[in-house]
């Protein structure tokens, strides 16, 4: 079965998260599907300064590090600093480089240092073969588990599209490929002042990835995404993620 690498984009509080956590394990236990739990202790790359970004460091760390004792599943959060891939790495199971990021030499080499699973973002402005060099950054410096991760790319202004043999080309080289089906309907700073999305197109960008053979899946997930700190437009709403889920499950089955 397909991995799936899910939860909110910020953690904006412990109840919060634990509640995701709890619902997504039973439904993927259910599914039996390979879940990780994801949430971000800061987000710093918001279209305002005035945005929500997190809980810090400290404080989402110790979140992370709850959810993953209490459910016994792993758990990825996203780095935005060197620095802070050592404390990172001593808590989760994954550690996530953001797509604006994936070119930062230090940034990979610290993260590879961690001896994790690093999970690459595609930038939006690279096209999929470029990404071989974001990869050799991390694999030479001594760290083999990598994943890459499609999350659409710049069309013009304030729109994403996927190409779907993006995902082919990526697979070529050897390593675990992930679709990001929820930051692929984004309109990045679509709104002036935020980003916006179209979560209504989540469930077929995720069923035609899962058709063209990608090895797991990146969603974002909230109890009520039109009230949360970041990424609301795009987010599905954890009361949906069921339903989507057996969905997919489904076109898995198919295709293989």
């Amino acid at each position: 079965m397909f991995k799936l690498i899910a939860g909110p984009c910020a953690i904006e509080s412990e109840e919060m998260a634990m509640d995701i956590a709890e619902k997504m394990k039973a439904i993927t236990d259910k599914l039996g599907i390979d879940y990780t739990f994801k949430g971000s202790f800061d987000k710093a790359n918001r279209t305002s300064i005035h945005s929500k970004r997190g809980l810090g460091i400290d404080e989402g760390l110790r979140i992370l590090q709850k959810v993953k004792a209490t459910y016994n599943i792993p758990v990825a959060t996203d780095i935005h600093e060197s620095w802070q891939a050592e404390p990172v790495g001593k808590v989760v199971d994954i550690v996530q480089i953001p797509a604006f990021l994936c070119r930062q030499t230090d940034l990979l080499v610290a993260a590879a240092k961690t001896g994790k699973c690093i999970n690459i973002k595609k930038a939006q402005f690279l096209a999929p073969w470029d990404m071989k060099n974001c990869l050799q950054k991390v694999v030479e410096s001594g760290n083999s588990n990598v994943m890459l991760c499609e999350r659409g790319t710049s069309f013009g202004y304030n729109t994403l599209v996927v190409d779907m043999t993006g995902l082919v080309e990526m697979k070529k080289f050897g390593y675990p490929v992930i679709f990001d089906a929820t930051h692929s309907v984004q309109k990045p700073g679509g709104k002036g002042d935020a980003t916006g999305g179209n979560r209504e197109y989540v469930e077929y960008l995720a069923k035609a990835a899962i058709a063209v053979g990608v090895d797991g899946l990146f969603m974002e997930t909230h109890q009520n995404p039109d009230e949360a700190w970041s990424d609301g437009p795009n987010m599905v709403k954890l009361d949906d993620m069921e339903e989507l889920l057996t969905k997919l499950v489904k076109v898995y089955e198919a295709v293989h």
